[in-house]
């Protein structure tokens, strides 16, 4: 039997990006992009900055938001595969051609990566992997 409060979700930071925003918990970041933007390396990069000053020596999971269309440079995945703390990444999307695409990004990307239709199902499994 629990008792008190359930432990609250707090936002340790928020960055709004040119792209989107970010919202990094103490754990897992949390991404959601504009409509009609494209995930280069570039702004990949800008990404990768975040986990690296919230995550450097910590492990962590990812989970993208996919609300809005947009599009993603699957070469991406080839720098986000070097990221060894990086033990989760969820895509959380209800849209077809997402799911679509989720089959060819995860050729390119080669870890742990699942799609999911909840964000409190894609949150669950983020949370275990990293407790592993």
């Amino acid at each position: 039997m629990r008792v008190g409060q359930p432990k609250k979700t707090i936002i340790v930071r928020e960055y709004q990006l040119e792209i989107g925003t970010i919202q990094v918990f103490e754990n897992y970041m949390v991404a959601l992009f504009e409509e009609g933007t494209t995930l280069t390396l570039e702004r990949a990069y800008q990404i990768i900055g975040i986990s690296e000053i919230h995550f450097r020596n910590k492990n962590f999971g990812f989970i993208s938001l996919r609300k809005h269309a947009h599009a993603v440079d699957p070469t991406i995945y080839d720098y986000l595969r070097e990221l060894d703390n990086l033990k989760a990444f969820a895509i959380v999307s209800v849209k077809e051609i997402d799911m679509h695409n989720f089959k060819i990004e995860k050729l390119f990307y080669k870890k742990p990566m699942k799609l999911f239709i909840e964000f409190d199902n894609a949150l669950a499994w983020v949370k275990q992997r990293i407790r592993k």
